[in-house]
């Protein structure tokens, strides 16, 4: 039974009750009620349980959620995100419970604790329960046979006496990730964002980028700035690597040559090769090294702007209304894919026919796969190659200015 046919919080009131009770009498009487609070994502969850027998009762609360695996609506094959559920315990901190190895039978997870949460997650959004720490619950999974999977949490009752009465409950979270708001409900629910094995680097990029949209006001400014802000970090290494590529470039007419000489005699090429570069002071995978340590980086800021909710409908400029969304007129992408033939054009030839053609290729490739990006991941990928388009070229081009002069001694 329910205590009224609708149910619309008032006017001024800060929190709205809805009740559900036992239908017939079974020996005991249960109450089960939701208290919803205006502005917020929470609700509490509290049974009410009454012994009308001659025999203590003992009880348990069920606390469980129920889905199917089917991806979140709007996930994008291109980019997976996680969902499946996840527990925690501060002694086995964040445990993810994939769907699949619920069917495999195969899941770890501490099945008993004082304290912990246990959540449905999907992108963007949680659900998640949090009883009351310093109590003892017992979490489990399974996988059901209509094709839906349960995660939650059992809670005993402490043994209601003949005629006596007892209480369990817990707070219940549907809502978005937002991270300043889940950090505050219990300790790990922010780990409920996933950015993979890389959070130790992510968080505080999100972290960053959420001060600057503080200032700024607009999220894709904010990426802009922080694009700017890791660019001038890895300035130095960027530099390295651009100078490196630069003397490969003013040395790819002698390696031509070579290539004629040697022809199909590899081993000999190489050797001279070796010899050149010796002589030139240039290590051939200096224009590398460099760029891989920052992958980390580049990596980490690629699931920030992917996870976070805080972009899921924030407006940029003009044309783009929603961050998270893919660029409706591909404008973004054309543009990345232009900045990419343009970076093509100041790094040196590949020696190997093959890579040329792959070189011309990426571009484009890179293009169509951004059309299905969202609109914030191509805009910080974008201005990214702005930047090294502008240091490389500042870089090339005092390398090639220097050659007439070294030449001439």
């Amino acid at each position: 039974e329910i205590d009224g046919d609708s149910f619309e919080l008032q006017p001024g009131a800060e929190k709205l009750d809805v009740v559900l009770r036992t239908a017939e009498p079974a020996g005991y009487e249960v109450v089960l009620r939701y208290t919803f609070h205006r502005g917020s994502y929470v609700i509490d969850v509290d049974y009410e349980i009454v012994n009308k027998t001659s025999a203590p009762l003992s009880a348990y609360g069920y606390f469980q959620f129920l889905r199917d695996g089917n991806p979140a609506a709007g996930d994008s094959k291109m980019q997976p995100t996680y969902t499946g559920g996840a527990i925690y315990t501060e002694e086995s901190k964040f445990t993810k419970v994939d769907f699949e190895d619920m069917d495999k039978g195969k899941v770890e997870y501490p099945k008993k604790a004082e304290d912990g949460w246990a959540a449905i997650v999907q992108h963007y959004f949680v659900a998640a329960w949090l009883p009351e720490q310093g109590t003892t619950r017992e979490y489990f999974t399974k996988a059901r046979d209509n094709g839906l999977y349960a995660v939650g949490i059992i809670e005993p009752v402490p043994t209601i006496a003949p005629g006596g009465q007892g209480s369990i409950g817990s707070r219940l979270y549907a809502g978005p990730q937002d991270q300043k708001t889940i950090s505050k409900l219990a300790p790990g629910l922010e780990l409920t964002v996933d950015y993979g094995w890389l959070t130790v680097i992510a968080a505080p990029l999100f972290w960053l980028l959420s001060t600057i949209h503080g200032w700024v006001g607009n999220w894709g400014v904010a990426i802009v700035l922080l694009t700017v802000i890791i660019k001038l970090i890895f300035y130095p290494l960027s530099a390295a690597s651009y100078k490196s590529m630069a003397k490969m470039r003013v040395l790819a007419p002698k390696l031509q040559a070579l290539k004629e000489t040697y022809g199909d005699d590899r081993q000999r090429m190489q050797q001279a090769m070796m010899e050149m570069y010796k002589t030139e002071k240039i290590n051939p995978l200096g224009g590398c090294l460099p760029i891989l340590v920052q992958i980390p980086v580049f990596i980490a800021l690629y699931w920030v702007l992917l996870a976070s909710v805080e972009l899921r409908n924030a407006p940029f400029i003009l044309w783009i209304h929603d961050l998270s969304a893919k660029d409706p007129y591909y404008v973004l992408p054309v543009l990345m894919g232009l900045s990419m033939i343009v970076q093509s054009w100041l790094s040196p030839t590949p020696p190997d026919p093959v890579q040329a053609k792959i070189m011309k290729i990426m571009p484009v490739v890179f293009s169509v796969f951004f059309f299905f990006f969202p609109a914030g991941l191509v805009l910080y990928w974008l201005v990214n190659n702005i930047l090294s388009i502008a240091q490389q070229w500042h870089i090339t081009r005092g390398i090639e200015r220097s050659k007439p002069a070294n030449a001439s001694r």
